[in-house]
């Protein structure tokens, strides 16, 4: 019998091991999938967890489990994922409050958002928009900042928990229009919302996937868009630049990640899983509508927005003036 050559071993193996990756990621996933995601059920990083969820499960034949993990400004849902078991069945879905935000608002976070976290792909962009009760005696947002600015902390704002984007959000307009809110942080989104609906509060500049739905029913007023341009969402609402203040641009953005160490493969399937429904028309038009714009970014492009995220998020904080709690 011949001895096998070094050359005949190492084709061997290569062939042997160079297959069992496109096996792997091919005949993943074999049981249910977990999304933890770092907001209440009816928030805007739900909205796109729940609508990819159930796409993703049409495609691949498994569950895709929504597991809510709201409070403490993400760092729940941020803990979880960065703890969770790396074998590709569970995923972290957030914005920008837990992965570019919380480093620079609390002394001690739980996790490092760019060692324990693996980018897979930025799943929307989002409009934000200030939102005040259909009831509300402000019919513009300059009736509003006139109040605000006549009585300092007249205006009650809610936010999805101090430090959040929502929370940041209204704190620029404050700078940018010199009046003073006060502020009534939320552990998440949708109660701060119930509480607007329920005129406890008087105003909140969040997230219009979660708001929209509301304002077309006729139970809050859009004032205005922190964004350039006017939304196609809400076309005859006026952008904050229209109404004198340039500087208050808030976009949001929902986006997956994974532990670390989570099979390459994997991460490639579930990203080429995920950019093929944000391109299905129905997908699109359901975002849009909702005020959200698909994505569908490669892991290293999340992974450059992520870090450059977090230093623009980091100089909102200093000039809002949020000390590290």
């Amino acid at each position: 019998m011949k001895t096998p050559t070094l050359l005949a071993t190492l084709l061997a193996l290569t062939l042997q091991f160079g297959s069992a990756a496109p096996a792997s990621a091919q005949a993943w996933p074999t049981k249910p999938v977990r999304f933890i995601v770092s907001q209440s059920a009816g928030g805007s990083i739900d909205i796109a967890a729940r609508l990819i969820g159930q796409k993703l499960g049409d495609a691949l034949g498994q569950t895709f489990i929504i597991d809510n993990r709201a409070g403490a400004n993400g760092m729940i849902a941020g803990e979880a994922a960065a703890r969770a078991t790396p074998d590709g069945y569970t995923f972290l879905m957030t914005s920008p409050s837990t992965l570019t935000i919380n480093q620079h608002v609390y002394k001690k976070v739980p996790y490092d958002a760019l060692k324990d976290f693996v980018a897979v792909t930025q799943t929307t962009s989002i409009v934000f928009v200030m939102t005040v009760p259909a009831a509300s005696p402000y019919k513009s947002a300059r009736e509003l900042i006139a109040a605000a600015r006549a009585k300092p902390d007249l205006i009650r704002y809610g936010s999805a928990g101090a430090g959040n984007q929502s929370h940041l959000a209204a704190e620029m307009l404050a700078g940018a229009t010199g009046t003073k809110f006060l502020h009534v942080p939320y552990k998440g989104e949708a109660p701060a919302i119930t509480d607007l609906l329920g005129g406890q509060i008087d105003m909140i500049v969040g997230t219009m996937p979660a708001l929209l739905p509301h304002v077309r029913a006729g139970k809050l007023r859009a004032l205005a868009v922190c964004q350039p341009n006017r939304s196609q969402a809400v076309p005859d609402v006026a952008t904050m630049g229209e109404l004198g203040y340039p500087s208050v641009v808030v976009t949001g953005w929902t986006g997956i990640v994974a532990p670390t160490g989570t099979p390459p493969e994997v991460l490639r399937r579930l990203r080429d899983e995920v950019v093929k429904i944000l391109a299905m028309p129905d997908v699109r038009e359901a975002l849009s509508r909702a005020g959200a714009e698909p994505v569908g970014s490669t892991p290293e492009e999340f992974a450059a927005f992520i870090r450059s995220e977090s230093v623009k998020w980091g100089a909102a904080v200093k000039q809002a003036g949020v000390t590290p709690e």
